[in-house]
């Protein structure tokens, strides 16, 4: 097994800023879905957040290749694209992830949007290919 891209700093610095990204999942018939959703990283891992019941729970269940975009709103050229693996879909920490993605993306203490009866799913991907560019300033 080939070990995995390293996040550089440069797109560390870009995904912890309230950038909007997109995940590509894999649906059942082999269809891609195309989601915006708030990005996160914890190390290496790209960390995302979910409810149970939605479409891409379900494909990344079904198939944990993955990929994802993250473009700088202030520079259309500042990329940082993702090829991954999911290799963690739990409820643990999931809520508090989620509050603290509603703090960095709102400026809220809690996710407003959460529905009566919502379990989060807290989502862990492991990068396999990382491209950025510029590649000095990604």
């Amino acid at each position: 097994m080939n070990m995995p891209d390293q996040l550089s700093e440069a797109a560390i610095s870009l995904i912890e800023r309230p950038v909007v990204a997109n995940l590509a999942t894999v649906d059942a018939q082999g269809r891609p879905q195309l989601t915006p959703l708030w990005v996160d990283h914890e190390g290496n891992d790209i960390v995302v957040n979910t409810a149970e019941g939605r479409a891409k729970a379900r494909n990344l269940r079904g198939n944990p290749n993955v990929a994802i975009s993250i473009v700088s709103p202030e520079d259309p050229y500042r990329v940082v694209v993702v090829r991954g693996t999911v290799t963690e879909i739990t409820t643990e920490g999931a809520d508090a992830h989620i509050d603290a993605m509603a703090r960095k993306y709102l400026g809220k203490d809690s996710y407003p949007f959460r529905q009566p009866g919502e379990v989060r799913l807290k989502v862990r991907i492991r990068p396999d290919r990382i491209v950025a560019q510029p590649t000095d300033a990604a």
